[in-house]
Formats: structure tokens, C-alpha cells, sequence
């Protein structure tokens, strides 16, 4: 989580929360990226996840019973992992996308 907290500065101040067996991300009280398995995953709705799909970047799966069931969330994209203004722009289109979605 530290090193996350490092990659979002430029965004803003992330917290985490253990759930799905892995970490809710949060910015703002608002859920913008889960991590399963040491991956990131990001927040996305209609809007932003063909920018994911763009890039060939998959979206979280898990399994129920015999099939895989798709999240809202898309693999975070390996140059916002390194680059933290890259990483904001991301977070920007997560955080968007967790709004939208709000109930």
C-alpha cells in the first residue's frame, strides 16, 4: 500500500480497505481501484472502460460456481504504475467513473 500511496500523490491521498480477499482503494471516501493477487485494478463504468479496452488492458474477473464473473474494474495500465502524473490522469477517470456509478 505504501508504494500505491506513492504512485497516487499527484492525485491525492488513497486509503485501503481489506475486501474480495484482497484491498478496496479509496479517494475521497469513493472506491476508485481494488488490488487482487498484487494487481491493480481500476474503477470503470460505459464511459471510461473503452479507454481500458484501447489498450488491451482486462478487466477483473473471479469465478462463481463454473462460470467468471466481470467487475466494473480494468487492469491499471503498467506506465501509471511507474509515472505518478500518469497514475493521476487514471485515478481522475476511476474516480469519474465511481461517481457516475454511485447509488
Amino acid at each position: 500500500m505504501e508504494y500505491l500511496k506513492e504512485v497516487f500523490h499527484e492525485f491525492g491521498t488513497v486509503t485501503s480497505r481489506r475486501m474480495f480477499g484482497g484491498h478496496g482503494i479509496f479517494y475521497d471516501g469513493v472506491m476508485i481501484g481494488l488490488v487482487a493477487s498484487d494487481t491493480l485494478y481500476m474503477k470503470a463504468d460505459s464511459m471510461s472502460a473503452p479507454k481500458f479496452q484501447q489498450l488491451g488492458l482486462s478487466q477483473f474477473k473471479y469465478p462463481k460456481g463454473e462460470k467468471m464473473v466481470g467487475m466494473s474494474y480494468y487492469l491499471a495500465p503498467e506506465e501509471a504504475l511507474e509515472d505518478p502524473s500518469e497514475m493521476r490522469q487514471w485515478a481522475q477517470l476511476a474516480y469519474e467513473a465511481a461517481l457516475r456509478t454511485r447509488k
